[in-house]
């Protein structure tokens, strides 16, 4: 019989239904889940303008290459106009986070006609050839050398290193918040004088919004917090409502230079992903996701730090809207085993966090439920600590 790769820890459990910020397993045992296919679900599971949209597309037309003009893709362009990044509006769909940072890396050297990329420690840009070139942790990128080149990784939120960014460099390629990093904001001031030093000596400043973008921060894009306009934005996950799309946004002066042939892709853009898209779009309007991520992210932060605040080895919550790390000062794992034990599903980020990315429907209850299982994990976890 085949055998599935599995390239993920197996975590023990058989989802069989989601909906909303819940799923079930096969034994209907139901979960908080603050997992969310990694972000994916913002918009929460079985979201019905979604699915009806999605099912009316199949019944019409799903698969049509980007040749040839289709009313839905019409109707997503209109919707996502009022979304899109400032001042971007040529618009390219992919199939995941990976690819869209790829078609960012080779416009970049299209353009500026140099090699170099600069990124940034703890980044994590994707596991495709280029993308894993700029994704910081070398347990990725070391069995896979040499890859693409040269890159140059930077300190994050550290200014002073941004005058490695010289008029050799292609592309400087940076996530608002990290989040495989270690849920990790960036600083105003660093945001601000990184766009000031690219351009200053004319490199392009992509924005990897695939995890923070579409409302999740508490804004529809996580720049917009730094007031800065950068010149590609990707997208991911959520702009899909949980449909498999990716997307490249690129100003007009950037978008007239690229021919015919320069990328391409079998599904990009296919009719159910521009579905998925433009129903995501209504709900994102419809429902103010980025307003309520905000509200309820800061709310859910002030439980946590409140239920929290007396464990030694928790040592920093942070976030943005509804993008959280409990940093603690050891591995995190015993602490997510207990969570999931508790029903709630949450991931690592970096060596020593516990990452929540709930969907945007997650209520004041949830949150309570959440924290106290975060609580009995960490309690569980500084026990085990002081004891050995």
């Amino acid at each position: 019989m085949i055998k599935l790769l599995k390239f993920y820890q197996d975590r023990g459990i058989k989802i069989v239904r989601g909906e909303g910020q819940y799923v079930w397993d096969e034994r209907n045992n139901k979960y908080l889940d603050l997992h969310a296919g990694h972000g994916v679900a913002f918009l929460g599971h079985g979201n019905k303008i979604v699915i009806d949209y999605l099912k009316k597309q199949m019944e019409e037309i799903s698969t049509l290459s980007l040749a040839f003009d289709t009313p839905i893709r019409e109707e997503m362009i209109k919707e996502l106009d009022e979304l899109k990044p400032e001042n971007l509006d040529n618009l390219f769909l992919l199939n995941s986070g990976s690819e869209a940072v790829e078609l960012a890396l080779k416009i970049a050297r299209k353009i500026t006609k140099r090699r170099k990329v600069v990124a940034f420690k703890n980044s994590f840009h994707g596991r495709s050839m280029g993308a894993l070139s700029v994704t910081w942790n070398k347990k990725y990128r070391e069995p896979f050398e040499p890859l693409v080149g040269p890159v140059e990784f930077l300190e994050y939120n550290n200014i002073d290193s941004l005058r490695s960014i010289t008029e050799d460099t292609a592309a400087v390629i940076v996530e608002p918040v990290q989040g495989e990093g270690g849920v990790i904001p960036a600083k105003k001031e660093f945001m601000k004088n990184l766009r000031e030093v690219t351009e200053k000596v004319n490199a392009i400043l992509i924005m990897d919004e695939v995890q923070t973008g579409f409302g999740r921060t508490g804004k529809i894009w996580a720049h917009q917090h730094f007031d800065i306009k950068p010149d590609i934005v990707t997208a991911g996950k959520a702009i899909g409502g949980g449909f498999p799309v990716s997307a490249v946004f690129l100003p007009d002066w950037i978008g007239e230079k690229i021919e015919e042939g320069d990328h391409g892709s079998t599904y990009g853009g296919n009719p159910l992903a521009a579905a998925a898209v433009t129903a995501a779009c209504k709900v994102a309007k419809s429902e103010k996701i980025a307003e309520q991520a905000q509200k309820k992210g800061e709310l859910f932060m002030r439980i946590l730090k409140e239920k929290l605040e007396d464990y030694k080895i928790v040592r920093e919550i942070r976030g943005l809207g509804l993008m959280i790390g409990i940093d603690l000062k050891v591995n995190p794992s015993m602490a997510i085993k207990i969570l999931q034990d508790e029903k709630v599903l949450s991931l690592k980020a970096g060596l020593t966090t516990i990452r929540f990315l709930p969907p945007y429907l997650i209520a004041q209850s949830d949150m309570e439920w959440a924290s106290d299982a975060a609580r009995k994990g960490i309690s569980e976890t500084e026990s085990k600590r002081v004891a050995s």
